[in-house]
């Protein structure tokens, strides 16, 4: 069955300066395999330059991959014409990080709501119309009555951004992109938002591509986990065995600066290497070496390749070389590496 979205050796380089001299590698050689028939909650985690946000802009397709493909359902995004493009802008959708910068201030809240309504054409009449729009918001928590009718400011930023699951709700999504949707809201509204989340996930059916910075929303919300560094993902699996048993040295150091609440529990306790600049500037392997405890001379000669450890478990690292060769899976068994 062909996928609802895959990514194929994806890579992404940004180039600035004068005849575009200077590359920046956000993205290189991800892959990535959403099924329609199984709706998944998929975390996409790391420190800010990882990547994160730009691997999200290119499954919307507002950006265009350097290499690799990204396509949907089966066809490559930016060839896609006429009412199978139509068909991806409904499909695919997006929760952006800024709650405030979704709407514009002259128009009331229903206006969020009523435009996607008329340009898809969902409703054959205002009043079914509005029925959608309050359904929509029901479902995401929010009493009609207290929301619609008002103007951005007079709302808080967590209804705004339940206002803005709403609307992609509307169109009745099989994937949902979501930028760091709970960071700009306060402690006590990220959990309405992400049940939001996970009610899409059970009751409509929708895949949700769950981008963060956040391991501890993570944990609690997403299904599985990619984790990104300098563009590249270094681990992917089942959410539970990854957080709870980090494979690769980078992951071990994110968990480790979670501040779990355990008092004889040392906060930071593992060590970092530290290399010098012209060191990691030089390296032409993993891009982790410079500040890996566990670096060896071949780390910095070669990128290490997925390595599979189990079921629909991968990391790239040389450390589990021996490891991965006794595990011989009968099929692709994770998702960063399908």
């Amino acid at each position: 069955m062909t996928p609802l979205l895959e990514l194929r050796a994806v890579g992404k380089v940004y180039t600035r300066g004068v005849f575009a001299r200077e590359r920046v590698v956000a993205l290189k050689g991800v892959d990535l395999v959403i099924d329609e028939s199984r709706p998944r909650i998929i975390a996409v985690a790391g420190e800010s330059g990882s990547g994160k946000s730009t691997l999200g802009l290119l499954v919307l397709g507002f950006l265009q991959p350097t290499e690799g493909a990204v396509l949907y359902r089966g066809k490559r995004v930016d060839a896609l014409r006429g009412a199978e493009y139509w068909r991806f802008r409904r499909e695919v959708q997006a929760v952006f990080q800024d709650p405030f910068a979704v709407f514009n201030p002259f128009y009331k809240v229903d206006h969020l709501l009523q435009v996607p309504i008329e340009k898809f054409k969902l409703a054959p009449s205002r009043q079914a119309a509005r029925l959608m729009m309050e359904d929509a918001l029901r479902a995401v928590g929010l009493r009609p009555e207290e929301v619609l009718g008002r103007f951005p400011h007079q709302l808080s930023g967590g209804q705004r951004q339940r206002i803005a699951v709403a609307r992609a709700l509307l169109l009745k999504p099989r994937l949902l992109v979501a930028d760091e949707p709970v960071s700009m809201v306060d402690a006590s509204l990220r959990a309405t938002i992400l049940e939001s989340l996970r009610h899409m996930r059970d009751a409509h059916g929708v895949s949700i591509l769950y981008i963060t910075h956040d391991l501890t929303t993570a944990y609690h919300v997403a299904d599985e986990i990619l984790v990104l560094y300098a563009g590249r993902v270094v681990e992917s699996g089942e959410v539970e065995a990854v957080i709870r048993a980090p494979k690769h040295p980078y992951t071990q150091l994110l968990i480790d600066s979670i501040p779990w609440p355990d008092v004889s529990r040392v906060w930071g306790a593992a060590p970092m290497t530290k290399r010098d600049g012209t060191e990691a500037r030089a390296n032409t392997g993993c891009r982790f070496a410079p500040r890996c405890p566990a670096v060896m001379p071949r780390c910095w000669q070669v990128p290490p390749p997925t390595y599979h450890l189990g079921l629909r478990r991968a990391v790239a690292c040389y450390l589990y070389e021996q490891e991965a060769e006794k595990f011989n899976p009968a099929e692709p068994q994770c998702m960063a590496a399908r």
